[in-house]
């Protein structure tokens, strides 16, 4: 398996480089798969008729959803944890505290190491295509294979080091705020 990117040249229409033409690299998206594709695979791999797994899938999609708007972190089995948080502005009173201090709302998802680890034994291989859609080169990674990790690599988490649920041991996903305070969910704003 390998992710496959493409690098295509285009002219840049804004910033210092206005008018010159850069490779860009994207990943390609081959397709969504349906969650019928991956209930029948699922099927095939574990020997569980599709229908108990289908049944399965919805009641898990509808406890995620409760609970995760209960404000609980929850294991994704084989691929992490998810839970809702929020970006919001800090205020130095306690009196401006009000709902509109709210940015966004967002679903955090923290990956498993296995997940990780299997992203960093990926390859990947570029096609390069030019301005005319012409393939000009083919490279395969050699690259470190490194992942980003907002939990690790985020400088501005002050010293927040959970998502005051209790069950989460992980860091921040947020970036930093006014004086890199916490919000109630364990993020900061951008």
């Amino acid at each position: 398996m390998a992710i496959k990117v493409k690098a295509v040249e285009r002219q840049l229409k804004v910033g210092q480089h206005a008018g010159k033409y850069r490779f860009m690299m994207q990943a390609e998206i081959y397709n969504t798969l349906s969650a019928q594709k991956v209930i029948s695979e699922a099927s095939v791999r574990s020997g569980i008729a599709e229908g108990a797994l289908s049944a399965a899938w919805d009641a898990i999609g509808e406890v995620v959803k409760v609970w995760a708007t209960e404000g609980h972190s929850i294991a994704i089995p084989g691929l992490g944890r998810m839970r809702f948080g929020v970006r919001a502005t800090s205020v130095d009173d306690v009196n401006k505290v009000s709902t509109g201090l709210i940015t966004t709302r967002r679903v955090i998802f923290s990956p498993s190491v296995e997940i990780k680890d299997e992203l960093k034994e990926t390859s990947i291989n570029i096609t390069c295509y030019d301005r005319e859609g012409k393939v000009v080169k083919r490279v395969t990674s050699s690259d470190p294979g490194n992942i980003e990790d907002p939990e690790q690599d985020n400088d501005n988490t002050g010293s927040n080091t959970g998502d005051n649920t209790g069950g989460n041991t992980g860091g921040n996903t947020g970036g930093g705020n006014n004086g890199g305070e916490p919000n109630p969910d364990g993020s900061t704003e951008d």
